[in-house]
Protein backbone atom coordinates (compact mmCIF):
# COMPACT_ATOMS: atom_id res chain seq x y z
CA UNK A 1 0.00 0.00 0.00
CA UNK A 2 1.08 3.60 -0.41
CA UNK A 3 2.85 4.91 2.68
CA UNK A 4 4.53 8.16 3.60
CA UNK A 5 8.25 7.87 4.30
CA UNK A 6 7.79 8.36 8.05
CA UNK A 7 4.98 5.78 8.12
CA UNK A 8 7.22 3.22 6.43
CA UNK A 9 9.99 3.82 8.94
CA UNK A 10 7.60 3.60 11.90
CA UNK A 11 6.06 0.42 10.49
CA UNK A 12 9.50 -1.11 10.00
CA UNK A 13 10.50 -0.37 13.60
CA UNK A 14 7.20 -1.67 14.98
CA UNK A 15 7.44 -4.85 12.91
CA UNK A 16 10.98 -5.52 14.09
CA UNK A 17 9.79 -4.91 17.64
CA UNK A 18 7.14 -7.57 17.09
CA UNK A 19 9.79 -10.03 15.92
CA UNK A 20 11.55 -9.48 19.23
CA UNK A 21 8.35 -9.72 21.30
CA UNK A 22 7.15 -12.95 19.67
CA UNK A 23 10.60 -14.56 19.91
CA UNK A 24 10.78 -13.71 23.61
CA UNK A 25 7.24 -14.91 24.28
CA UNK A 26 7.96 -18.18 22.47
CA UNK A 27 10.93 -18.73 24.78
CA UNK A 28 8.92 -17.80 27.86
CA UNK A 29 6.06 -20.14 27.04
CA UNK A 30 8.52 -23.04 27.06
CA UNK A 31 10.12 -22.05 30.37
CA UNK A 32 7.52 -20.36 32.57
CA UNK A 33 6.55 -22.37 35.66
CA UNK A 34 3.63 -20.48 37.23
CA UNK A 35 0.37 -21.72 35.63
CA UNK A 36 -1.27 -18.29 36.03
CA UNK A 37 1.57 -16.49 34.25
CA UNK A 38 1.64 -19.12 31.52
CA UNK A 39 -2.12 -18.78 31.05
CA UNK A 40 -1.83 -14.99 30.60
CA UNK A 41 0.91 -15.37 28.01
CA UNK A 42 -0.90 -18.16 26.16
CA UNK A 43 -4.04 -16.04 26.01
CA UNK A 44 -2.12 -13.04 24.63
CA UNK A 45 0.18 -14.93 22.26
CA UNK A 46 -2.14 -15.43 19.25
CA UNK A 47 -2.93 -11.72 19.11
CA UNK A 48 0.74 -10.78 19.02
CA UNK A 49 1.01 -13.08 16.01
CA UNK A 50 -2.01 -11.36 14.43
CA UNK A 51 -0.52 -7.95 15.20
CA UNK A 52 2.75 -8.94 13.49
CA UNK A 53 1.00 -10.47 10.47
CA UNK A 54 -1.04 -7.32 9.94
CA UNK A 55 2.14 -5.26 9.87
CA UNK A 56 3.62 -7.62 7.30
CA UNK A 57 0.46 -7.23 5.20
CA UNK A 58 0.69 -3.45 5.41
CA UNK A 59 4.25 -3.70 4.14
CA UNK A 60 3.62 -6.22 1.37
CA UNK A 61 0.01 -6.04 0.21
CA UNK A 62 -1.23 -3.34 -2.15
CA UNK A 63 -4.58 -3.22 -0.37
CA UNK A 64 -3.03 -3.24 3.11
CA UNK A 65 -3.95 -5.60 5.94
CA UNK A 66 -6.80 -8.04 5.40
CA UNK A 67 -7.03 -9.10 9.03
CA UNK A 68 -8.28 -7.12 12.04
CA UNK A 69 -7.28 -6.72 15.68
CA UNK A 70 -10.09 -7.00 18.27
CA UNK A 71 -10.72 -4.52 21.06
CA UNK A 72 -10.42 -6.38 24.33
CA UNK A 73 -12.60 -6.17 27.41
CA UNK A 74 -10.27 -5.73 30.36
CA UNK A 75 -10.46 -8.17 33.25
CA UNK A 76 -10.15 -6.78 36.75
CA UNK A 77 -8.28 -8.99 39.19
CA UNK A 78 -7.51 -6.71 42.14
CA UNK A 79 -9.99 -5.92 44.90
CA UNK A 80 -8.16 -2.76 45.91
CA UNK A 81 -6.50 -0.46 43.39
CA UNK A 82 -4.49 1.62 45.83
CA UNK A 83 -3.06 -1.02 48.15
CA UNK A 84 -1.00 -4.12 47.46
CA UNK A 85 -2.62 -7.44 48.45
CA UNK A 86 0.73 -8.61 49.89
CA UNK A 87 2.19 -7.43 53.18
CA UNK A 88 5.79 -7.31 51.97
CA UNK A 89 7.34 -6.90 48.54
CA UNK A 90 9.72 -9.60 47.38
CA UNK A 91 13.24 -8.16 47.02
CA UNK A 92 14.94 -8.35 43.64
CA UNK A 93 18.52 -8.01 42.44
CA UNK A 94 19.74 -8.14 38.84
CA UNK A 95 21.56 -11.39 38.11
CA UNK A 96 24.84 -11.19 36.23
CA UNK A 97 25.11 -14.91 35.45
CA UNK A 98 21.93 -16.31 33.88
CA UNK A 99 21.30 -19.73 32.39
CA UNK A 100 17.50 -19.53 32.39
CA UNK A 101 15.18 -16.70 33.38
CA UNK A 102 12.84 -17.26 36.31
CA UNK A 103 9.13 -16.40 36.30
CA UNK A 104 9.61 -12.98 37.85
CA UNK A 105 12.23 -12.04 35.26
CA UNK A 106 10.04 -13.24 32.41
CA UNK A 107 6.99 -11.44 33.79
CA UNK A 108 8.99 -8.24 34.20
CA UNK A 109 10.40 -8.51 30.69
CA UNK A 110 6.96 -9.07 29.19
CA UNK A 111 5.35 -6.20 31.10
CA UNK A 112 8.09 -3.77 30.09
CA UNK A 113 7.81 -4.96 26.47
CA UNK A 114 4.09 -4.20 26.47
CA UNK A 115 4.60 -0.75 27.98
CA UNK A 116 7.29 0.11 25.45
CA UNK A 117 5.15 -1.16 22.57
CA UNK A 118 2.19 0.90 23.76
CA UNK A 119 4.24 4.09 23.73
CA UNK A 120 5.57 3.34 20.26
CA UNK A 121 2.08 2.67 18.91
CA UNK A 122 0.80 5.90 20.43
CA UNK A 123 3.62 8.00 18.98
CA UNK A 124 3.20 6.44 15.54
CA UNK A 125 -0.59 6.75 15.52
CA UNK A 126 -0.42 10.47 16.22
CA UNK A 127 1.49 11.09 13.00
CA UNK A 128 0.02 8.39 10.74
CA UNK A 129 -1.67 9.88 7.68
CA UNK A 130 -3.05 6.69 6.11
CA UNK A 131 -6.51 6.14 7.69
CA UNK A 132 -6.28 2.34 7.68
CA UNK A 133 -2.81 2.32 9.19
CA UNK A 134 -3.81 4.94 11.76
CA UNK A 135 -6.79 2.85 12.85
CA UNK A 136 -4.60 -0.23 13.18
CA UNK A 137 -2.02 1.62 15.28
CA UNK A 138 -4.72 2.98 17.59
CA UNK A 139 -6.19 -0.51 18.04
CA UNK A 140 -2.74 -2.00 18.65
CA UNK A 141 -2.16 0.66 21.30
CA UNK A 142 -5.38 -0.41 23.04
CA UNK A 143 -4.28 -4.06 22.85
CA UNK A 144 -0.97 -3.16 24.49
CA UNK A 145 -2.86 -1.31 27.25
CA UNK A 146 -5.14 -4.27 27.89
CA UNK A 147 -2.34 -6.84 27.92
CA UNK A 148 -0.14 -4.63 30.11
CA UNK A 149 -3.03 -4.27 32.57
CA UNK A 150 -3.28 -8.08 32.83
CA UNK A 151 0.43 -8.34 33.50
CA UNK A 152 0.55 -5.40 35.90
CA UNK A 153 -2.18 -6.95 38.04
CA UNK A 154 -0.36 -10.27 38.05
CA UNK A 155 2.89 -8.62 39.15
CA UNK A 156 1.10 -6.70 41.91
CA UNK A 157 -0.59 -9.84 43.24
CA UNK A 158 2.75 -11.62 43.40
CA UNK A 159 4.43 -8.81 45.29
CA UNK A 160 6.74 -8.07 42.35
CA UNK A 161 5.36 -4.59 41.70
CA UNK A 162 4.66 -1.99 44.42
CA UNK A 163 1.19 -0.55 44.86
CA UNK A 164 0.64 2.01 47.61
CA UNK A 165 -1.99 4.63 48.34
CA UNK A 166 -0.78 8.19 47.82
CA UNK A 167 -0.43 10.30 50.96
CA UNK A 168 -3.80 12.03 51.37
CA UNK A 169 -2.23 15.20 52.72
CA UNK A 170 -0.12 15.50 49.58
CA UNK A 171 -3.14 14.67 47.39
CA UNK A 172 -5.14 17.47 49.02
CA UNK A 173 -2.25 19.90 48.82
CA UNK A 174 -1.56 19.17 45.17
CA UNK A 175 -5.24 19.11 44.25
CA UNK A 176 -5.77 22.54 45.84
CA UNK A 177 -3.22 23.93 43.39
CA UNK A 178 -5.70 23.59 40.52
CA UNK A 179 -9.15 25.13 40.12
CA UNK A 180 -11.93 24.00 37.80
CA UNK A 181 -12.80 26.05 34.72
CA UNK A 182 -16.59 26.68 34.55
CA UNK A 183 -17.74 25.10 31.30
CA UNK A 184 -20.89 27.23 31.07
CA UNK A 185 -18.90 30.34 30.16
CA UNK A 186 -20.16 32.06 26.97
CA UNK A 187 -16.82 31.70 25.16
CA UNK A 188 -16.89 27.94 25.68
CA UNK A 189 -20.56 27.52 24.81
CA UNK A 190 -20.15 29.68 21.69
CA UNK A 191 -17.32 27.44 20.48
CA UNK A 192 -19.37 24.31 21.13
CA UNK A 193 -22.35 25.71 19.25
CA UNK A 194 -20.26 27.08 16.37
CA UNK A 195 -18.57 23.74 15.70
CA UNK A 196 -21.44 21.46 16.68
CA UNK A 197 -21.17 18.26 14.66
CA UNK A 198 -17.64 19.04 13.49
CA UNK A 199 -16.04 17.00 16.27
CA UNK A 200 -17.55 13.55 15.56
CA UNK A 201 -18.00 11.54 18.76
CA UNK A 202 -18.10 7.76 18.95
CA UNK A 203 -18.66 7.50 22.69
CA UNK A 204 -17.74 8.76 26.15
CA UNK A 205 -14.86 7.96 28.49
CA UNK A 206 -17.13 6.07 30.92
CA UNK A 207 -17.64 3.44 28.22
CA UNK A 208 -14.03 2.42 28.87
CA UNK A 209 -14.82 1.60 32.50
CA UNK A 210 -15.46 -2.06 31.87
Amino acid sequence: MKLAAHELQDLHELTLSCVNSITNMSYMLQHVQDPELKSIMERHYPFHIRDYNMKVEFLNQTEGAKKELPLFQEQRQLNNYTESPVLQYIPVQPRTIVQDMNDREMGTAYLLTLKRAGREYAYSAMEAANPELRSFLQTAFMMSCSHAYDMWQYMVKKGYYPLEQADQTLVSKMGATYQLVPEDQPIIQQALNKYQGQNPINGQSDQMYQ
